[in-house]
């Protein structure tokens, strides 16, 4: 979508508009060696808007928190040639901020994510929001969105190949198979035929990343709950303790040891 082609197409579906001028889009994306470290996936003007695009596999509760920084560095950027301090309104274009969703977790088409949800103490309305529209682009999901636009239908077609086969054989063999497949049947076929190696690479990298990354929060969630009970066993003796209840009554009420609830 880096193609103003595809982009145009992309933010059509999104939009339900009809723009033919790829011309039109001015793409802004952020490059992290310029602006301190910050980069987005895709960002673009359009008439009095600006749009900031992002592609997840991954659920993260944090990208209205992102999308943030980086319009902020967007705006710095507009006004860069514009005094602040005028006495006349300095105008800026209104942001509308879109993840496209493709990861393995159950989620609905559409789910709106806040950044007053990551305040700590909100008391009545939040004097600062920023809403972020998540949708899930896996196959199946958004059947309307994705029949207004090819490209991304056909890019959740070969996300999913890639996964059964991954399920089935080693990664490696599982993407050329999804590639050699796709290309057969002219999904993705000019891309994937221009570009194998880099998606051969991107889709290992990307498949990997995100098995890794269930490991690490399955892991967390085991250590969390494993702290929780034993708090929680702390909590019932503590309760027990002046009850006056024998120990091996206790002990099979919390299911510990006698001398565990001894000492």
């Amino acid at each position: 979508f880096s193609e103003k082609e595809h982009l145009l197409s992309l933010y059509n579906a999104v939009t339900g508009k009809h723009y033919e001028d790829a011309e039109a889009l001015q793409i802004v994306t952020l490059k992290n060696a310029i602006y301190m470290g910050m980069k987005n996936d895709l960002a673009f003007l359009l008439e009095t808007n600006i749009y900031l695009y992002e592609h997840q596999s991954t659920v993260n509760p944090n990208m209205p928190l992102r999308n943030l920084l980086y319009i902020a560095i967007e705006y710095q950027k507009y006004v860069s040639d514009k005094s602040l301090y005028s006495s006349s309104l300095v105008k800026i274009p209104a942001p509308k901020f879109v993840v496209f969703y493709n990861g393995t977790d159950t989620l609905e088409d559409t789910v709106e994510l806040k950044l007053s949800s990551a305040y700590e103490h909100l008391d009545g309305e939040p004097d600062l929001e920023l809403k972020v529209i998540l949708l899930n682009i896996n196959e199946g999901h958004n059947k309307e969105l994705m029949e207004h636009c090819q490209i991304l239908k056909e890019y959740a077609i070969y996300v999913a190949r890639v996964r059964k086969y991954a399920a089935e054989m080693k990664l490696e063999d599982a993407v050329n198979k999804a590639i050699e497949e796709c290309i057969k049947e002219g999904i993705l076929a000019d891309f994937l035929q221009k570009n194998r190696s880099e998606v051969k690479m991107w889709s290992i990298l990307e498949y990997d990343q995100e098995v890794e990354e269930k490991k690490l929060r399955k892991a967390e969630y085991e250590a969390g709950l494993e702290t929780g009970r034993s708090e929680g066993i702390e909590l019932i003796l503590q309760s027990i303790q002046k009850s006056g209840y024998p120990l091996e009554q206790i002990a099979e009420m919390t299911g510990r040891p006698v001398e565990e609830v001894k000492r």
